[in-house]
Parts: structure tokens; C-alpha cells; sequence
């Protein structure tokens, strides 16, 4: 009898298919088992690494008061997006998987002092049960936050190995796609909106700099300078904006949404904290000019089922990378589907998260993820190509990075 093709194996299993969906228990034929059953993890390893030029998150910070505005907005060096880890898992049989998470230091302990001893010595395809056994084993200290950033990065490494395995793209995996690009989003702010048009981005997402301490002038001035930005782009582009929580205040964020609907919004992002559910529920209802979009600091699908329930989003934005990993955000992904939302993950156009974007009807787009200005070499191995506002996904097995140790190494944050 001719020996199987991983690629065949894997499919007559259900690992990959139609479906996406991996078997939660295992696997199940006889010759299978045999097979996998050689595939076994030996280490786990997770580095803090630098992704942005000129960071340094060890640069100690100088209030001037107790009451410093800026106290209310300091993230530290362990929020997401400045805390990026990658995991580096290996198998006896010299498959490497790369996985992107976060939480700096701390997530690394928790990946070499936890998570770790449910790995070594187990059949890395068996994704899925791994997800199972390492969520339920930090529910009495890590249902959210840096645990599941954590949890996140050895996940997303373990889809790679998966994919590397069955000599597969992730995308392909997860059922595979009719579209071979999806059109990018540009995260920008006003000096970076003409070159994204000459690169032909269409769709546009700014920051906006007030919030509820800057009272009536602060609204003054986000209406003035989001005025400017939509004569830039012109009348025919999509324009977003992130609030990154400074709108914390329901009746500011209703007003704000009325002095903006003449400029025609796709979606208000993340304008009040991730805890409002209440609050976001409230402008899901009430405004109605535009779309609301969270869920960008929201974790697992437990976390998004609550979303879900209380009505309070139009737009679900989870990070592969903090979310839970490419397992939960199939399962986000699955229940957008189920209740008819909008699904437009956080940095979509990274390796790790465009496989989802390109393969969910209920994704429009992708985010922009790296930018050579100011990302570091490591930032633009795991960014997918962009060109002609589109993203186009790699098609090596895996998620197609192009990281190796050195590389990792080189970039370690200290």
C-alpha cells in the first residue's frame, strides 16, 4: 500500500477540509495514530521581541503630579501592543512553529513556568484539546488579559506546525477561500493618508487625539480635524475612527456621534472602556449614522459570546495575537456568522491574522499591519504583502513567515 500524504491523512481525518474544523479528541484511524502519534513536542521557548523602531519600554516616565492627565493613559510596558512575544515550539521530528502573542516578560514566565508542562512531550496536531487543556488550566487567575496573550502565542504556533505538516497555508485549513486578496484598511494618521492613496488604499482609519477630559474644546477639535481628513481621502472613501476608550462617557460618545454624521463614518471604534457593555449596548441602539466596532481588548469566545448577548457591537475586532489565538478566533469568527455581524479582526493583514480575514464572508477587509518607516525587520517578516490596496496572503505552509531564530534573537526586547 503507498504510504499516505500528510496532506490526504489530515484531510480523511477531518483535521482540514471543507469544515476547518480539527477533531477536538485526536486522532482517530488506526494507520493515523500511528502516524501522528510519532509527532512530539520537545521545547517551548517565548521571547519579548522589538517591533517598532525606537521603543524602549524600560524608559521610566515623569509625572508632574498625582493627577497628571497622562497617569490615566500610561499602558506600561506589558499592554498589547507594545509587549509583542513570539513562541518557538519544536517537535522530535524538526517542525518549528512560530507563534505571535503578547504580554511581554510576564507572558513569556507564564508560557515557560505553566503553559510550557502541558506541552512538552504531547502531539502538537491535537490543537484544538491543547486550547482546552491550557485555557481551563489558568481559570482561576487568567480568564482574560496577558494569560490568554500568552495562551495566544503558543496557539498560533501550533497552527503553524499544523500547517507546516500537512504542507498546507493556514487558510487553507480553515477551508480555504475563493478570494486570493482582500482590500487593506490603513491605520494612519494625517501625514501618512497620501501616500496610502498613492499605494491605492481605499479605506482609511485615523485616531483621534480629545476625549471627555478635553470637554467641549476637545470635541471642537476631533470635528475639525476629522473635516480634514475626509476632503483628503475625498467623499467615495471609507473612513473609520479609533477612540481608543478617551470617549468613555456615554452621552459624550452619542453627542460626538452627531456632530460627526455628516462626514458619513463606517464605524466608531472602541470609544468607551471593554468593561461598558451597558454603555456600548446604548450606542448600538441610539446611534444610527454609523456602525460601533469593539471588542479589539475583548477575550475569547467567552468574552465575545457576552458582546454578542448584550447587543453591543455592529463590528467584532479580535487580535489573533491576544484573542486566543487562531483557535478562538475561528470560533469568534463563527459566531459574527451566527448573529449576522461584521468581523474585521485587529492587524488582520499580519500573517497571523489574515488566514480568517481572507476565508470569513463576514469580513470586508484587513487591517494594515506593517509599515517600513517604522517597523523593524522583525515587524515586516510577519506582515503580509500589501500592494494595490490589497493583502495577499503567503502560500507556504503554515502561516508563511519568514522568521527564523536568528532573526528572533536579534530582536529580543530587554
Amino acid at each position: 500500500m503507498q504510504p499516505q500524504s500528510r496532506r490526504g491523512f489530515l484531510t480523511e481525518l477531518g483535521i482540514v477540509g471543507a469544515s476547518g474544523f480539527l477533531m477536538a479528541a485526536g486522532i482517530s484511524t488506526a494507520d493515523g495514530v500511528r502516524a501522528a502519534d510519532t509527532l512530539k513536542i520537545t521545547s517551548v521557548e517565548a521571547f519579548p521581541v522589538r517591533m517598532w523602531k525606537g521603543f524602549d519600554p524600560s524608559t521610566s516616565v515623569a509625572f508632574e503630579s498625582d493627577v497628571d492627565p497622562r497617569r490615566w493613559r500610561y499602558r506600561g510596558p506589558f499592554a498589547q501592543l507594545t509587549s509583542s512575544i513570539l513562541v518557538v515550539i519544536k517537535t522530535k521530528q524538526g517542525i518549528t512553529g512560530y507563534g505571535l502573542g503578547a504580554g511581554g516578560k510576564v507572558s513569556c514566565q507564564i508560557i515557560e513556568g505553566h503553559l510550557q508542562h502541558l506541552l512538552l512531550g504531547t502531539n502538537p496536531l491535537n490543537v484544538e484539546m491543547l486550547w482546552n487543556q491550557m485555557y481551563s488550566s489558568g481559570l482561576f487567575y487568567g480568564r482574560r488579559g496577558v494569560f490568554v496573550m500568552a495562551l495566544s502565542g503558543v496557539d498560533n504556533a501550533l497552527w503553524d506546525i499544523l500547517g507546516k505538516y500537512s504542507e498546507q497555508p493556514v487558510h487553507h485549513l480553515l477551508g480555504g477561500t475563493k478570494r486570493d486578496s482582500i482590500p487593506v484598511y490603513q491605520t494612519t494618521n494625517t501625514a501618512g493618508i497620501d501616500a496610502a492613496l498613492r499605494r491605492g488604499v481605499e479605506h482609511f482609519k485615523v485616531v483621534v487625539a480629545d476625549g471627555v477630559d478635553q470637554g467641549e474644546s476637545g470635541k471642537g477639535r476631533t470635528e475639525k480635524a476629522l473635516i480634514g481628513t475626509r476632503e483628503m481621502i475625498g467623499p467615495d472613501k471609507s473612513l473609520m475612527i479609533e477612540c481608543i476608550t478617551r470617549w468613555n462617557d456615554v452621552e459624550y460618545a452619542i453627542d460626538m456621534a452627531r456632530k460627526l454624521e455628516a462626514l458619513d463614518l463606517y464605524w466608531i471604534e472602541e470609544p468607551l472602556s471593554p468593561d461598558d457593555l451597558e454603555g456600548y449596548a446604548r450606542l448600538v441602539r441610539e446611534v444610527g449614522s454609523t456602525r460601533i466596532a469593539c471588542g479589539e481588548h475583548e477575550y475569547t469566545q467567552f468574552g465575545f459570546a457576552e458582546l454578542i448577548r448584550h447587543k453591543a457591537a455592529d463590528v467584532l475586532q479580535p487580535d489573533v495575537s491576544w484573542c486566543g489565538g487562531v483557535t478562538a478566533l475561528r470560533k469568534i469568527e463563527s459566531q459574527a456568522r451566527a448573529a449576522n455581524l461584521e468581523f474585521t479582526p485587529h492587524r488582520g493583514g499580519s500573517a497571523f491574522g489574515l488566514p480568517l480575514c481572507l476565508t470569513s464572508n463576514q469580513c470586508n477587509w484587513a487591517e494594515s499591519f506593517g509599515d517600513e518607516s517604522r517597523s523593524t525587520e522583525l515587524m515586516m517578516a510577519m506582515s503580509s504583502e500589501v500592494r494595490g490596496g490589497h493583502c495577499f496572503p503567503s502560500h507556504e505552509p503554515g502561516f508563511g513567515v519568514s522568521l527564523d531564530e536568528k532573526l528572533i534573537k536579534a530582536h529580543i526586547m530587554s
